[in-house]
């Protein structure tokens, strides 16, 4: 090979490294678009990965006023912190079968309800001070006076006709009549998707039944059934509030709107509704803070707070969270709650650290509205959609 080809060679290799340089240094002026949950990202022009697919519905994330929620602007460079908690964000457990996972928590509590009146409708002669046991049982279980008085007339009407011969007829006696007492035909869907508009629902209840953690774990249950969630944090007057409820936003990657400590609750509410709108979110779910049922104050606050809501739209789910362990004191409670909001449904948590289990059938009657959801434990993922016969059959189970 002569000198003038090594010098060809030579420039050749030059111009190459030239082109690449120059084309290095230009796509180091472009923005990073840093993936976000909730954003739909694929390859674009170019099959450039960083372009975001062109969409009809704008993210939760770009709707979002960033004095509201501290947020970094999508084009900004993303901080290590940023990075890992896009990174980690869980995939929460589907809803359907959680309820046959938890029920054996439940089954494992002893119930009284449950398993107490199958012993006794399970002897071989049920007379009077057999039937005296059952009505005690009945009302140490919280099923309330009149409810005791109903299940009471209906199973000596059903021995009677029927006399169950062993434990088997007298299980399924008793499921049959559980059953119909708790209401298999309540509707205990969760209104939390609709037409044009993000479904709103409001988290409401006294100091300590775990309002924050529950509408944490309800912005899981929705995730993990495809919905797009804005958490609203309008607990304003408890510390770590707001800071509880952006931990569980960020674990599955649902936007937190948050005020400042001891603002206005109402326009906290408000501004998450608005932010769920404009980012064509499926859902906002609002925590508000605990409130005592005897405190006149409080209590108008709260109906401030739906009242503001309203002015963008109706409230669609109104959902009570009780403490199961508390039993009679929640009826007392439930009342007053649903006196100033409407209560549309139940939320009972820690149903798993009582043995007594009648609460469910109390509350449905003493306010008229369903049990909608439980807590049966600490886990993220331990809240679930309640079942009337699942529910009953853990109630009858042997424990594990």
């Amino acid at each position: 090979m002569t000198t003038i080809h090594y010098v060809v060679i030579g420039l050749a290799l030059l111009v190459v490294i030239g082109i690449a340089v120059a084309l290095v240094v230009g796509r180091r002026g472009e923005p990073k678009v840093t993936p976000r949950p909730g954003i739909d990202y694929a390859p674009g022009v170019g099959d450039d990965d960083t372009v975001p697919r062109e969409t009809s519905r704008r993210s939760v994330e770009q709707a979002v006023d960033s004095s509201v929620l501290g947020a970094t602007a999508l084009l900004e460079e993303p901080s290590a912190g940023e990075l890992e908690a896009v990174l980690e964000v869980e995939v929460p457990e589907p809803a359907a079968g959680r309820f046959l996972r938890l029920r054996r928590r439940l089954a494992r509590s002893q119930s009284t309800l449950g398993r107490g009146l199958l012993s006794l409708l399970s002897r071989d002669t049920v007379d009077q001070a057999t039937w005296d046991e059952i009505e005690e049982t009945l009302l140490t279980a919280d099923l309330g006076v009149q409810a005791t008085s109903d299940l009471m007339e209906r199973l000596r009407t059903r021995v009677r006709a029927e006399a169950p011969r062993d434990a088997e007829a007298a299980r399924a006696l008793l499921r049959g009549e559980l059953i119909d007492l708790v209401g298999p035909d309540m509707d205990r869907s969760l209104r939390t998707s609709c037409d044009g508009r993000p479904a709103v629902v409001l988290v409401v209840g006294v100091n300590g039944t775990g309002k924050t953690t529950t509408t944490g774990k309800l912005g899981r249950l929705l995730i993990a059934d495809g919905r797009t969630v804005v958490l609203g944090a309008a607990d304003t007057f408890r510390a770590a509030a707001a800071e509880q409820l952006q931990t569980w936003g960020d674990r599955v990657g649902a936007a937190v709107v948050r005020g400042p400590e001891g603002g206005d609750p109402a326009a906290v509410a408000f501004d998450a509704v608005r932010v769920g709108a404009e980012g064509a979110a499926d859902t906002v779910v609002i925590d508000t803070a605990g409130r005592l049922h005897t405190k006149v104050g409080l209590m108008d606050e709260l109906g401030k707070v739906k009242r503001v809501i309203e002015k963008q739209g109706p409230v669609d789910e109104v959902l009570l969270v009780l403490d199961a362990t508390t039993g009679q004191n929640g009826l007392t409670q439930a009342r007053v709650f649903s006196e100033v909001v409407d209560v549309t449904g139940i939320v009972l948590t820690k149903l798993d650290g009582t043995a007594k289990g009648g609460i469910v059938v109390a509350v449905q009657r003493e306010l008229g509205v369903p049990v909608k959801l439980v807590g049966l434990g600490e886990g993220p993922d331990d809240l679930a959609p309640f079942s009337a016969d699942q529910f009953v059959d853990a109630l009858l189970a042997d424990p594990a």
